[in-house]
């Protein structure tokens, strides 16, 4: 099996409290953990794993490789959107000058074009132009595979992000100047046994965590998989029953639609939702973040996320972080413009994850303890 072990990173906000800049960066951006979603986005036969760096259940993150002879990049693997695009010698912005910077003139198989990608997050930007170049990720080699090479990165978001750039695992639909998904082109060149990929998230910060293209490791959850149809082939999109509390409805009592998506930290939804549910668990919100009482961590229940009728429930210690001076709330609120929830780490954590293109749906079981 082929797998990327995946791991864990320092999220901007901490490196931002190691830089004594959280405030200030807070007063110009207030944090979301779901901004990328804002208005603006433009839009051999084996299985393969990527290892994942796992940092206090913040980001998750894996190394490729781009070129001849390759040139090694560590991205975030992101099933909430669909482009490659990494950091190049023709960007000047700051946090460019703070990352690994691709150079085409020192790979053989680099092939150049005209066309241009430009991609707006809520706290950052990137704006580049597209080339062709063998991608590597893991034992998977991917030709002619098509992505961005920044020239601009304004903003202060991504100079502190602990990655250099993106590998979107969405569809095509999703796609900023139609470029191809790498996941795609794996597909479509026959380099997996089977069209699917499937993830696993460790917690507390311990190693382990994986991307595996192709594959399913069963090793790693218990019981069945349960699949659950996709909604929309845009997002990994799915249809949520209710959100309950002791079989009493708390958040989408009348069904509401999510997407399952590892570059998000925590658990999104809309902000009367979101509200709600915050009020349930007593949190209080300050200095960009919903805080917690830490002893109140025993004594708050399940929240229950119902798909495709059957329960997956959240104990209090999966839903709230805690941290060593102060517990936080896994919760937050996005004003996304079609009322998505963004079912994050906080929630992948808990459940394997088996995204299947092939029949177009998602598969989810518990992970094993």
């Amino acid at each position: 099996m082929l797998r990327v072990q995946l791991k864990k990173t320092k999220s901007v906000r901490e490196i931002l409290q190691e830089h004594g800049l959280l405030d200030d960066f807070l007063k110009k951006h207030p944090y979301n953990p779901g901004t990328k979603y804002f208005p603006g986005l433009q839009n051999t036969l084996a299985t393969d794993s990527e290892p994942m760096r796992n940092y206090m259940d913040i980001e998750y993150t894996g190394t490729i490789s781009i070129g001849t002879p390759p040139q090694e990049f560590t991205v975030l693997f992101d099933t909430g959107s669909s482009n490659l695009w990494v950091p190049s010698v023709y960007c000047s912005s700051p946090a460019c000058s703070d990352h690994n910077k691709f150079n085409p003139q020192q790979s053989s198989t680099f092939r150049s074009t005209s066309q241009t990608v430009s991609i707006v997050y809520g706290t950052g930007s990137m704006t580049g132009i597209l080339g062709y170049d063998t991608v590597q990720v893991a034992d998977i080699q991917v030709t002619n595979q098509i992505f961005g090479l920044s020239q601009t990165e304004p903003g202060s978001f991504l100079y502190y992000s602990p990655f250099d750039g993106f590998l979107g695992l969405a569809f095509p639909s999703l796609s900023a100047s139609g470029a191809t998904p790498v996941f795609d082109n794996m597909m479509s060149e026959n380099l997996v046994s089977q069209d699917l990929f499937s993830v696993f998230m460790s917690s507390d910060g311990k190693k382990g965590s994986f991307v595996m293209f192709g594959g399913i490791d069963d090793s790693y959850f218990t019981g069945n998989l349960n699949w659950v149809p996709l909604s929309a082939e845009t997002y990994w999109q799915i249809a949520v029953d209710s959100i309950t509390v002791n079989g009493q409805a708390i958040a989408c009592s009348g069904g509401c639609q999510a997407i399952v998506d590892t570059g998000t930290s925590l658990l999104a939804g809309p902000p009367n939702a979101i509200a709600s549910i915050q009020n349930f668990i007593g949190s209080q919100y300050s200095n960009g973040q919903y805080i917690v009482n830490c002893n109140a961590i025993n004594k708050l229940p399940d929240i229950v996320f119902t798909i495709n009728g059957i329960q997956y429930p959240l104990s209090a210690s999966a839903y709230i972080r805690q941290f060593p001076s102060y517990c936080m709330s896994g919760f937050e609120n996005i004003a996304f413009q079609y009322d998505l929830w963004i079912l994050g780490d906080v929630f992948i954590r808990q459940y394997y994850s088996v995204f299947d293109r092939a029949n177009n749906q998602i598969g989810l079981a518990p992970v094993a303890k």
